[in-house]
């Protein structure tokens, strides 16, 4: 993003409309205004988001499952987000109402050269605190009658619920303003005094602190901001199908997932209407918000192609992104994809449905960013990698982003 300093409003040194500004409406930016609200009363929190409503991206748009932390590295900030966040997330649904159930999940080896991947989680699940049970081919059945596999494990703590929900009522909890149709176009900071923001409407909003929340333009706010955040947001498409025959599955049904790959591959996930979501594979999307083929922003593209990262990436992990792409153009492929965990799938039984991006964070080395990644700046907290499992996670992420932003504010 091309940025001139003489364009932005200068910051005052009196007048803050704020002390606590949040640009991003999705789960992690509520969750920083709600845990900046719950741990220091009276502090002022505004939210900017550019939609019109909260959680229109990666929250809004994934298969709702509240993950275990059984997949991550134990004593990564995804593991002890992951599993701490999973408990608190049904302990926060049951408190406001909100539509979620707790029904385990399956994770199914379907040739022998997934076992000793398959053992490796279930390590990793113990180390983890995790309930894991080891199941036999012929226990399979006693969890998904029409599931096949060598052998699988079964996570207890795995659920599914309504993640916008959830951020409608964070927002309401939180008691900060949220200002939506609010797109950040400029930003002043000045260390001494702050920032100020102005957005679309041409409004300026000022604040003592800026949380930068921005999900698939957290870069972008970062760099606006004046900081290097030595990454690049990469954004994968994430395409689903729903299940014609949603009595196939009775709950969450996942792959051995590549280690080497921060995705877990094609699953199926029964969700809390009772539909079930088949998917999602990840191929590069052409625009930040690239949830189809033909959404094509030429500057955006054009950003992530100067990345060096993202040819490093390319050129490191081609035959992944080939099968990949392969299956998002051929339907027979991305069923077949399905038939090895679920043989009585057809074509028939998988229709469209919408489709979620992920905003990966990529390096410059081409290395793609596994964890969470949180920074920060002079009188700036910027999250920086927060897909999946962010959303199970946020409570926890929130309460981080909080602890730092609060720091920075002089009130802890």
């Amino acid at each position: 993003m091309h940025y001139r300093k003489r364009e932005v409003v200068r910051v005052r040194a009196s007048g803050y409309d704020c002390d606590v500004l949040v640009i991003g409406g999705g789960i992690v930016g509520l969750s920083a205004a709600y845990a900046i609200t719950r741990a220091a009363p009276g502090t002022r929190v505004t939210v900017l988001e550019k939609e019109t409503g909260p959680a229109r991206h990666q929250t809004g748009r994934n298969s709702g499952v509240i993950h275990s932390g059984i997949y991550y590295r134990p004593g990564s900030l995804k593991a002890r987000y992951a599993v701490r966040g999973a408990a608190e997330m049904v302990k926060f649904c049951a408190e406001y109402d909100i539509a979620h159930t707790v029904t385990g999940k399956l994770i199914v080896a379907t040739e022998r050269a997934e076992l000793p991947r398959l053992h490796a989680l279930v390590q990793r699940g113990r180390e983890n605190g995790i309930p894991v049970r080891e199941l036999v081919a012929a226990q399979i059945a006693e969890y998904e009658p029409e599931v096949r596999g060598l052998a699988a494990i079964h996570v207890g703590t795995t659920g599914v619920c309504d993640f916008g929900a959830v951020a409608h009522r964070l927002a309401e909890a939180s008691g900060a303003e949220i200002r939506y149709g609010a797109r950040a176009l400029r930003i002043d900071r000045r260390p001494e005094r702050g920032v100020a923001v102005r957005t679309a409407d041409g409004a300026v909003v000022r604040g003592r602190v800026l949380v930068n929340c921005a999900g698939l333009h957290c870069d972008e706010v970062a760099r606006m901001t004046g900081d290097d955040p030595g990454m690049r947001i990469v954004p994968f498409r994430g395409e689903y199908y729903e299940l014609a025959r949603p009595g196939l599955v009775r709950g969450l049904v996942y792959p051995v997932p590549d280690p080497a790959f921060p995705f877990l591959g094609v699953h199926l996930t029964r969700g809390i209407d009772g539909g079930v979501h088949v998917g999602p594979n990840a191929v590069p999307a052409l625009a930040r918000e690239g949830y189809g083929w033909g959404v094509v922003r030429p500057r955006e593209l054009a950003r992530t192609l100067a990345w060096p990262g993202a040819w490093r990436m390319a050129g490191r992990h081609w035959r992944y992104g080939g099968g990949e792409l392969w299956r998002s153009v051929s339907k027979p492929a991305f069923t077949e994809a399905v038939r090895r965990l679920l043989p009585a799938v057809t074509g028939q039984d998988l229709v469209p449905a919408a489709a979620g991006v992920r905003a990966q964070a990529v390096l410059r080395d081409g290395t793609l960013v596994d964890d969470f990644l949180i920074r920060e700046g002079a009188r700036a907290v910027h999250v920086l990698n927060a897909p999946s499992p962010a959303a199970t996670a946020s409570l926890p992420i929130g309460r981080e982003v909080a602890r730092r932003a609060l720091t920075a504010l002089g009130r802890t």
